[in-house]
């Protein structure tokens, strides 16, 4: 049988690809490619290409699966990006819709009070308003829905018939909260929906992309998804449920930094071109948030990866403070010294603005056009497009006139549809030689631009200032980084200002006459593109036993490769005020009069549901472990005191093809 696995990882700025085999346990080649936002299958397509033709001994007919880890969802909530939508609350009241956050999460978003809901037992409370859902869905112009009904997860009745209406008017995506969450926090579900709704066409668009990828190369392996919380699951299962991807490129990466370096008990820190995590590893698996993901600064009902995310990457953007000097913006920009290699009249642009009178910051400054089919743009946006250069990044002094078209490229850059350039570490890196694959001429004359706008940064000659302003960029990427990790080993958000932590993070030993140490009880393992430029130093400057392994730069496409399958089902037990107990099934509520009875039922109906789920992720059924955390009357122990039970069904087990393969070779 196949036994060579792939894993592709698609993050903001690479596409990266690896071959393993999985029976020597052995990365047989990786390769990385240019993510293609425009088209995604382009850049997919590439790494693909890259990985076979090195392994040139494999055929198309040994691959036995590919799975897929990607940053492109956290992204797009980190920066606010994502489709336009609209959220139908029922049953809400204005306190609730408050709660959802929903409107500082996405202020673009069209939220929908709309009558109806149910009780805490799963009772109907009022009617369903179906006119109002049929009125939304024609005055709403947007991309996807979300529907969040009160007390859902009792009885998801009302979300599951406005789903319904919502797909048979407008067939737009529609996300419904009980689907993804059995959380009674109707707000968090709300909010979860609408993240969900937001992102599913990227999740979509890049899992079409791999399967055209896949199919000009002859592949017809099984196509699999890193989930948030390490695991993988069957692309069709996943499809409808992006926001289970979000932070599935950080724990791909986890589950790959634990396979490259065989340990079982570390921190490790994955930098991307637009993000960093951290995440402490306990016993070979990492520990997963029992309150929920958090990011973009807003908590999700996704269970994931435990993971501290800040925006603070290769790409983050670099900019001029008046103040303060050189500041890392927690925004993705596309690298100068990128866009130069791909656009080689930008180095000759670049000096030439060095050439004018002062030199000009703006210069910088550049408009990439990354329009695909499935946007929706509005008449002012679609005119503010028509002026654009769609062969070239575009000068932004040249395009941009005025406020309205101020406003319209910012609404544009928050969808995806636009990135600006900028000088970002990466560049830096390039000017004093820690990287290379980019344009260095490019980013030297970008630094000289910066070094002119600053006048904080010294230097006695232009060579000098170029190098101390890179210098700087890089010390200051280190020193946030430093912070980052201190907060992830301490379990403290320590504020800025702290002094201790700011003399570590600077890498100075001492306040005044005080020597300043610290120490950790964890070895560090960094991975992740620019994880050998930045991170060596933040090793010393913790004195932290620090590990970037072999192919870190390509770790999540690893952990993507290697993963298993995991399923979680749960069912609740209630008091029925009309007697007995209610067993809530995701379904109307079923009755049972005897305690006994009703553990019974609801522990063979989590048992069956998370075998069936194990199976549509493309698993094999296998053995099930049972989790009954009880409430009982005090003082009595058996069932006869039984208030109320949640029952949790879980198990794992490698995909189907896996496990056949290693049951035949047993």
């Amino acid at each position: 049988m196949s036994r060579y696995l792939i894993g592709i990882d698609t993050g903001g700025t690479y596409t990266d690809a690896v071959i393993i085999d999985s029976d020597q346990n052995a990365v047989i080649t990786a390769a990385k490619s240019l993510t293609t936002h425009s088209k995604l299958s382009d850049g997919v397509s590439s790494a693909l290409e890259k990985v076979l033709d090195e392994a040139s001994n494999l055929s198309a007919s040994d691959i036995a699966q590919v799975s897929l880890s990607t940053t492109l969802a956290t992204n797009a909530l980190v920066e606010g990006k994502g489709s336009n939508i609209g959220v139908l609350l029922i049953g809400f009241d204005q306190d609730m819709i408050a709660r959802t956050n929903i409107a500082s999460a996405i202020p673009d978003a069209h939220v929908v009070a709309i009558e109806g809901g149910h009780r805490y037992d799963g009772h109907e409370y009022a009617p369903l308003d179906e006119q109002a859902v049929r009125d939304a869905c024609s005055s709403l112009e947007v991309d996807a829905f979300a529907v969040a009904s009160h007390y859902a997860v009792r009885n998801p009745q009302h979300e599951r018939r406005a789903s319904t209406l919502i797909h048979a008017l407008t067939g737009k995506p529609v996300s419904a909260s009980c689907d993804l969450s059995d959380s009674l926090n109707g707000p968090l579900r709300a909010l979860t929906a609408a993240f969900n709704a937001r992102i599913i066409s990227l999740i979509v668009d890049l899992t079409n992309a791999v399967i055209e990828s896949m199919n000009a190369l002859n592949l017809k392996a099984p196509v699999m998804i890193v989930k948030g919380d390490g695991s993988i699951a069957a692309a069709d299962s996943v499809i409808e449920k992006p926001i289970e991807t979000i932070l599935s490129g950080p724990a791909a990466s986890v589950i790959g930094a634990r396979y490259l370096t065989s340990l079982h008990n570390f921190v490790v820190a994955d930098m991307g071109g637009t993000t960093s995590d951290v995440a402490t590893v306990r016993n070979g698996w990492p520990a997963l948030s029992a309150r929920g993901s958090n990011v973009g600064g807003y908590r999700t009902l996704v269970h994931a990866i435990d993971m501290q995310t800040i925006g603070l990457g290769g790409d983050s953007g670099v900019e001029v403070d008046s103040a303060s000097g050189l500041t890392l913006l927690d925004t993705r920009v596309a690298p100068i010294s990128m866009l130069a290699t791909l656009y080689p009249e930008l180095e000759i642009e670049l000096e030439a603005a060095l050439s004018a009178s002062g030199g000009m910051l703006s210069a910088l400054d550049y408009l990439v056009l990354n329009l695909t089919e499935s946007a929706t743009l509005s008449a002012r946006e679609q005119r503010f497009i028509a002026t654009l250069n769609p062969a070239r990044p575009n000068k932004s002094r040249n395009v941009i006139n005025g406020a309205a078209d101020r406003a319209c490229v910012r609404a544009l850059v928050d969808r995806g549809i636009l990135r600006r350039s900028g000088f970002t570490p990466s560049d830096a890196a390039h000017v004093l030689g820690l990287q290379g694959q980019w344009s260095v001429r490019a980013a030297r004359s970008a630094a000289e631009l910066l070094g002119r706008a600053s006048y904080r940064v010294a230097g006695s000659n232009v060579d000098e200032q170029v190098r101390n302003v890179c210098q700087e960029v890089v010390n200051l990427t280190i020193d946030k980084s430093t912070r980052l990790i201190i907060n992830e080993l301490s379990d403290t958000n320590f504020s800025d200002d702290n002094a201790l932590v700011a003399a570590v993070a600077a890498g100075q030993d001492k306040i005044n006459h005080l020597g300043v140490t610290f120490t950790s009880a964890l070895p560090l393992v960094a991975v992740g593109g620019p994880a050998n430029v930045f991170y060596p130093a933040v090793g010393q400057r913790l004195n932290i036993e620090t590990h970037v392994p072999q192919h870190s730069h390509v770790a999540n496409a690893v952990g993507a490769a290697v993963g298993m399958i995991r399923s979680e089902y749960t069912i609740e037990i209630t008091l029925n005020e009309r007697g007995g107990y209610l067993i809530h099934t995701g379904a109307e509520p079923e009755s049972e009069i005897d305690p006994t009875a009703a553990l019974a039922r609801a522990e063979n109906l989590a048992r069956q549901q998370v075998q069936a789920l194990q199976e549509t992720k493309g698993g094999q059924s296998s053995d099930v472990t049972l989790d009954v955390q009880r409430i009982q009357l005090p003082e009595v122990d058996d069932d006869s005191g039984l208030i109320s039970a949640r029952v949790t069904a879980s198990c794992d087990s490698l995909p189907g093809e896996n496990a056949r393969r290693l049951e035949a070779n047993e």
